[in-house]
């Protein structure tokens, strides 16, 4: 599983060259047999005009780990993934330090796929909670 761990954080760390991805300083850290999870650094770049996490960073965040999840784990080769809704729960805002997101698979269908993905800070306070729903579209 190292070896596989590895090649798949590779893939998905290479595709944030020149994206939204790497704007954010957004960086792949984990994955395991259902989930996927991202690493985003909170600083002036994502911060709101009062100094705290921007709504808009963390969804982007949100977005960006289940799309990637998605990309993993249906074979991108095969497919281009594409987000068709998500919704997000803010429940506490954070200043500085990192905020952390993971993507669980909750429905897997051949065409759409339901996520839910936790965003917490370093010591695994819930940030926000998000949901997406990504649908695969044959590569042609």
């Amino acid at each position: 599983m190292n070896q596989y761990k590895e090649k798949i954080l590779k893939v998905c760390n290479d595709i944030r060259k020149n994206t939204l991805l790497e704007t954010l300083e957004m960086e792949f850290t984990d994955v395991g047999e259902n989930f996927l999870v991202a690493r985003m650094p909170v600083n002036s770049k994502v911060h709101q005009p009062d100094g705290v996490l921007h709504g808009g960073a963390t969804v982007a965040l949100a977005e960006s780990v289940g799309s990637a999840a998605s990309y993993v784990f249906l074979d991108g080769q095969k497919f281009y993934v594409r987000g068709i809704e998500i919704s997000a729960n803010h429940v506490r805002s954070i200043k500085e330090g990192d905020v952390f997101a993971k993507a669980i698979i909750l429905h897997k269908g051949k065409t759409t796929q339901l996520w839910e993905i936790k965003i917490t800070d370093e010591e695994g306070q819930l940030i926000s909670l998000c949901k997406l729903t990504t649908i695969a579209l044959p590569r042609e």
